[in-house]
């Protein structure tokens, strides 16, 4: 079992769940955040930080984010690791309470 960081990050990019993460498995886009599921150890500490509940486990994974599984996988191949908690995006209270904003994930590159 591994966690993934769901739709509900893309233009929010909370980085609470960062500090607590023991082995550094969150990687930073311009949006968004993903946890590589190489290094993630399973611990859930990650989970109740998360102030819009984006990250959620594989295995609980709703039918519309499943493709965020090899999002995450893929995307921490090509991101920096974040080792250390930041402000949120600007508008990040304003993108909390919109759904289905996938079409909003910026891709470097």
């Amino acid at each position: 079992m591994t966690f993934v960081v769901t739709e509900a990050c893309i233009g929010c990019r909370y980085t609470d769940c960062v500090s607590v993460c023991p082995v550094d498995c969150f990687h930073q886009g311009p949006n968004f955040l993903v946890i590589d599921p190489e290094t993630c150890i399973d611990c859930a500490v990650c989970v109740p930080e998360c102030p819009v509940s984006a990250i959620v486990a594989d295995t609980d994974l709703p039918a519309d984010q499943q493709a965020f599984l090899e999002l995450n996988a893929r995307l921490a191949r090509e991101w920096p690791v974040i080792d250390r908690q930041q402000d949120p995006l600007p508008d990040a209270e304003r993108w909390a309470a919109v759904s289905a904003k996938r079409d909003r994930l910026e891709m470097p590159g």
